[in-house]
């Protein structure tokens, strides 16, 4: 049975033949031992710049065979999961991020004949730029042949991924994906062995677990729990000698299902578009205010409500969509799928070289002929501590 409160979904036409794809891309695959020791190389530039890419719902399934959902008529001939890809393909090579983060329902479980098979093909182009990436999962990842554990096991040994299974140190953590990462300022600077930016990483689950309540999923108080002893813990290592900062370094926190507190804005009170309701879980669990206490959280990046891509500032966080990015997700005919970049800068110092996170700031791409760019904003600045547009 369907459930009422389900969203919109665009489900595959395609014929029962396979592609099997999974064999094309099973060099992907890497031991965690060598993932692990990539985990602490991420660092800003000589220029002093980190920028992320972030793609949301890709929706991937069995490649060619997979039609596309809600384009244009002249669009349908031809269209398929590769379309996804040749986009995530053009965003890389246009954009050359740092770090590219894919913040879930990367395939339709319910249209992947194989799970394994799936992801290597979405994250193929990832894979094959050579940069690092992460990924956490949404509420479609489990529903082919892997449960949401073993999703995230397969991520997590991929080639190129920082992407964990869930910190060893909280055994009994809820969900899977839930880690965080450290990016060092600049080589050479006097914070070169600091994390000026730190980056946070949640499974926002997918339905409710509760009998009582039908809804999506939300981010439990383990999860928080984790949450508030990570942040504590990377502030006092900021403000520790040797060159202990007096401030805080800026964090950012990506998953899947939007927070309640997303509905807080109306379409004039935003930067972007919001097409449709947001889909959040029907309980706040309260983890707005536990970012808000924590005090680092400068952003949140979510995806989920694939035709909502805007940004909206609540009390000092702010709140943010990327768009729908796959071709074989719902979206609204005409209106271009999408990704969201962020860049963070540092400032430079009167005596020379690079110091803290300046400001960071955001904007989108569209997959058009000219990959527009849109909605250009800063976020966050140290000097202001106020949004910018």
């Amino acid at each position: 049975m369907v459930k009422a409160w389900k969203k919109k979904q665009c489900y595959s036409m395609a014929a029962a033949a396979v592609l099997l794809i999974g064999l094309c891309f099973s060099w992907v695959l890497v031991s965690v031992d060598a993932a692990s020791e990539q985990r602490n190389q991420l660092r800003f530039s000589e220029d002093g710049h980190f920028k992320i890419l972030q793609v949301a719902d890709m929706h991937f399934a069995d490649g060619k065979s997979t039609p596309c959902c809600d384009v244009l008529p002249s669009q349908i001939p031809g269209c398929s999961d590769l379309n996804t890809s040749a986009f995530l393909h053009r965003m890389i090579e246009a954009e050359k991020p740092h770090l590219i983060v894919f913040t879930g329902d990367n395939i339709f479980g319910s249209d992947a004949t194989d799970a394994a098979a799936s992801m290597n093909a979405a994250f193929e182009p990832a894979v094959s730029s050579n940069i690092p990436w992460v990924a956490v999962l949404g509420n479609h990842d489990q529903e082919s042949t892997l449960s949401r554990e073993g999703v995230m096991k397969h991520i997590v040994q991929m080639k190129h991924t920082l992407s964990q299974l869930n910190p060893p140190e909280f055994e009994d953590i809820d969900g899977f994906g839930n880690y965080n990462l450290e990016v060092s300022g600049a080589e050479g600077s006097s914070l070169h062995n600091k994390s000026v930016l730190n980056l946070y990483f949640l499974d926002s689950g997918d339905y409710s677990t509760v009998s009582t309540i039908s809804s999506y999923g939300w981010i439990k108080l383990s999860q928080q729990y984790w949450f508030q002893r990570t942040s504590k813990k990377l502030r006092k290592a900021y403000i520790k000698n040797p060159d202990g900062q007096k401030s805080v370094a800026p964090g950012l926190v990506y998953f899947h299902i939007p927070l309640p507190e997303f509905a807080s804005f109306d379409s004039s009170s935003v930067t972007g578009e919001k097409q449709e309701g947001i889909s959040s879980a029907s309980v706040n669990s309260g983890f707005f205010t536990t970012m808000l206490e924590a005090g680092d959280v400068k952003a949140v990046f979510t995806g989920h409500d694939h035709i909502n891509d805007f940004c909206g500032k609540l009390i000092n966080i702010n709140l943010c969509y990327a768009g729908g990015f796959g071709y074989h997700a719902y979206g609204k005919a005409g209106w271009a799928r999408r990704a969201r970049v962020v860049l963070a800068t540092l400032e430079k110092r009167e005596q020379g070289g690079w110091g803290e996170v300046k400001f960071i700031k955001t904007w989108k791409r569209l997959d058009d002929k000219n990959l527009t760019t849109s909605d250009s904003q800063v976020l966050w600045s140290r000097s202001s501590g106020i949004n910018v547009a």
